[in-house]
């Protein structure tokens, strides 16, 4: 993938003045240009161009998800050297293990939605109307990938939100342009103002689409960021919307494993689409939690830590075993997890390839235990246990919760059990300002790059801007991250 300034080198040649020349996308969701578009139908195509974009596996199809669970120690390695264990080891530099594609692919996805912004604006200045759903899902889009980049290159908001975040780009750009960082406060008045637009402009369609970001993902995606502001009345006001709206129903216990063999079931907020076309194989993040040689090019790259089997073993009849099975250190050690295989029969999701798996970006359950959270923090002890409960329901052997029990490390233990595979438990431990401590001792593999315990103070817990980034954009060489200067 092209660097930054090249990226937008390239993506300057597609922005036309005109609304019948703005941004071109195919019907086959490709991003390279075949047909000048100027119709609400036409930016659809647009859109689909740009969730195909993030489906790979350097993106949404795996890293990314990725990246919040293996560094968040409840995922550990047993041998290093076959795949991605540079993220459990952070072992980042600017010039190797740089996971250089966010910062190229994520760009790349906001210089695309800029582009048809700036479109949207040509085509309804010139008398075109409908656009406001689409210009929602451009800027909820935005945010999403704004929020990401922040939290992999910034510190977290709650932590120093005066430093460094990402360059905040909102309009194409030239060749030659040279952005330079934003603060961390500065990307989220960003991500929220889009956030804001986007929920306004799709009030007047609420209707659920699958497998785009509609009304409903862009008031789950505003709860996630005002979690991580510490807005709780603001998230709880956000998922109590989703969650009363009746659109979403969670999964009886009974449901929830075979939910992974399914695509766009009840709990699904935001579904990323997988098909035939981008299909990962063994590059795809079901390949990556599979015992080794389970089937063919499986290398067990990833299996669950003590710490988390501990804490699905506080009842052994959780639903969530289901998707456990065991790994390649012992017929008894469940590590091996099969949500993004659809099940330890492997049959997937329906589609003919059992690795083409719908990602699962955003599901009710994480709306139901945002606003538990939130509500325990706002005061309403009663209303975060009922919310926790809703979930914990999964665990039928565990006693509910209630106003005198409920607790923080209650509800963080919950997302651990619900969340694993899912990206978020490294980036829940950062915002809360745990300590997050590794499995090394697991199969004894060298650790070097860092301590069994970290917490937020371990100047690791960012990545380094690429130095290819740097040399493409000289204006940012003195704002490298400081555990990498």
């Amino acid at each position: 993938m092209k660097n930054f300034r090249l990226i937008i080198t390239v993506l300057l040649g597609a922005i036309l003045t005109s609304c019948n020349g703005f941004l071109d996308m195919n019907p086959t969701n490709a991003s390279n240009a075949s047909k000048a578009i100027g119709s609400p139908d036409d930016a659809q195509v647009s859109l689909n161009g740009i969730m195909r974009g993030i489906s790979t596996s350097s993106l949404y199809g795996r890293r990314l998800l990725l990246y919040g669970d293996v560094k968040g120690g409840d995922v550990t390695i047993v041998s290093t050297g076959r795949g991605d264990d540079a993220l459990y080891e952070f072992n980042h530099t600017p010039t190797s293990g740089t996971y250089s594609g966010f910062w190229q692919g994520l760009y790349n996805a906001v210089m695309q939605v800029n582009t048809l912004l700036r479109n949207i604006d040509n085509c309804e200045a010139s008398g075109v109307e409908g656009f406001d759903w689409y210009k929602g899902s451009a800027l909820a889009l935005r945010a999403m990938f704004y929020f990401d980049l922040t939290r992999l290159y910034g510190l977290p908001y709650n932590m120093d939100k005066s430093s460094y975040g990402v360059p905040d780009i909102t309009e194409p750009l030239g060749a030659m342009a040279q952005p330079t960082r934003a603060t961390v406060e500065d990307n989220y008045k960003r991500i929220t103002s889009d956030l804001d637009q986007a929920v306004q402009l799709m009030s007047g369609n609420k209707a659920h689409i699958n497998g785009f970001m509609d009304y409903y993902a862009a008031l789950a995606e505003r709860a996630r960021v005002r979690l991580f502001m510490d807005n709780y009345s603001g998230a709880l006001e956000d998922a109590r919307k989703i969650i009363e709206s009746g659109v979403f129903t969670l999964y009886e216990p009974s449901q929830w494993v075979a939910s992974w063999s399914a695509q766009n079931g009840s709990e699904s907020i935001l579904e990323l689409g997988m098909d035939s076309e981008s299909n990962l194989g063994s590059s795809s993040l079901g390949y990556y939690y599979l015992r080794l040689q389970q089937v063919s090019g499986a290398s067990g790259f990833f299996v669950a830590s003590d710490y988390f089997l501990n804490r699905l073993g506080e009842d052994h009849d959780d639903v969530r075993w289901g998707v456990m099975d065991h790994d390649e250190t012992s017929a008894a050690r469940l590590g091996s997890c099969y949500k993004y295989v659809g099940g330890t029969s492997l049959k997937g999701d329906g589609k003919e390839s059992f690795a083409a798996v719908n990602i699962k970006l955003i599901r009710l359950s994480e709306i139901y235990l945002i606003a538990s959270e939130c509500a325990l923090r706002e005061g309403d002890a009663s209303a975060a246990a009922a919310y926790l409960n809703a979930i914990r329901r999964r665990s039928p052997s565990l006693s509910p919760s209630d106003a005198s029990t409920v607790s923080l490390q209650m509800i963080l233990n919950e997302r651990s059990k619900e969340f694993f595979g899912e990206g978020l438990r490294f980036f829940d431990l950062i915002r809360l300002n745990q300590r997050i401590e590794f499995n090394d001792d697991f199969q004894n593999v060298p650790i070097s790059t860092r301590s069994k315990v970290i917490d937020r103070t371990f100047r690791k817990i960012v990545l380094p801007i690429p130095q290819d980034e740097i040399n493409a954009n000289p204006a940012i060489a003195d704002e490298q991250n400081p555990a990498y200067v």
